[in-house]
């Protein structure tokens, strides 16, 4: 029975992987799961100098999913060399850093210094922030912005490149087959989605950067539409994401032709769901007498 995937260089045990910004840098997480055992862990964004991120409220409750607007707090590049890698190369796991910076200049030096640095093992570079140089837009917002991003990303970057695609856009399939051509390895898809809350009592936005992400169960079929229609467009492996919190919900990703997922919100209210699922995975393949992923993968276009 083969669960593994395969992203460019990169061979992961499992299609299972935690989410960016939903379990630290690892150690936080491996309390409860054995990190190791998971595909991958994508690291909290970094930037070159630590952010303290946004003032103020920074998460609330939503029916079905939560807004966050922690505004890629991190401990900085160096700390995170020194202080946060070594846990995870010391307990096993596949380490994806999230490159998460507010200009071109930063991003391509975090890239090409962590694609150098040992156990690093591929790097997911966040297009969903705001391009300070550019008004604040988004990089993953104005296709010619985000052409010149993972060009230049793609010229420093010797291990696998992922691309974390924004879905606040008319057409996120357009923006992968981009990357593909420019020669990423994969894509993630989807970032949270712009959403907001209004304090009716103070008549205003309840977080002081007004707008918010919106993750958790809510995004799931939002999620599972872009997926399947950014399949029907690139080659490249996708990692899935977007409200996973159950087997079903891994198995509809996958079907719809995610390689691999990711699990966030969900971590937050069961910090062992990832290790769950990489053996509940494994048991419905054994069921279904599934020899390999590819077997299911893109099931949903075959219909």
């Amino acid at each position: 029975m083969d669960t593994s995937v395969k992203i460019g260089s990169l061979t992961l045990k499992n299609p299972i992987t935690v989410a960016s910004g939903t379990a630290g840098y690892g150690e936080e997480l491996s309390r409860f799961v054995d990190i190791s055992k998971i595909g991958a862990v994508f690291t909290k964004g970094l930037s070159m100098k630590p952010r303290r991120g946004n003032p103020g409220n920074r998460i609330i409750e939503t029916p079905s999913g939560v807004l966050n607007s922690i505004g890629l707090e991190n401990v900085g590049l160096d700390e995170f060399i020194e202080k946060k890698l070594p846990f995870l190369v010391k307990s096993g796991a596949v380490t994806i850093p999230n490159v998460a910076a507010h200009s071109v200049e930063e991003n391509i030096e975090l890239c090409s210094i962590l694609s150098k640095t040992p156990g690093i093992d591929a790097i997911e570079l966040n297009v969903s922030c705001p391009n300070v140089k550019q008004g604040g837009m988004a990089f993953g917002t104005d296709m010619c912005v985000f052409t010149e991003l993972v060009e230049q990303a793609r010229e420093v970057t010797s291990c696998p490149l992922i691309i974390k695609l924004s879905p606040n856009v008319t057409d996120i399939a357009s923006f992968a087959l981009r990357a593909e051509e420019i020669g990423a390895d994969a894509v993630s898809a989807i970032n949270t989605l712009l959403g907001m809350k209004i304090d009716i009592k103070s008549r205003r936005p309840h977080f002081a950067n007004k707008v918010a992400g919106l993750s958790g169960p809510a995004v799931r079929p939002v999620a599972v539409r872009i997926v399947y229609q950014i399949y029907q467009k690139v080659k490249i492996p996708i990692v899935g994401m977007g409200g996973i919190s159950n087997i079903e919900d891994v198995l509809e990703f996958i079907m719809a032709g995610a390689s691999a997922v990711s699990i966030g919100t969900a971590s937050m209210v069961e910090p062992a769901v990832s290790g769950k699922l990489a053996g509940q995975l494994e048991d419905y393949m054994k069921k279904e007498g599934i020899s390999s992923l590819d077997e299911i993968r893109g099931a949903a276009h075959r219909v």
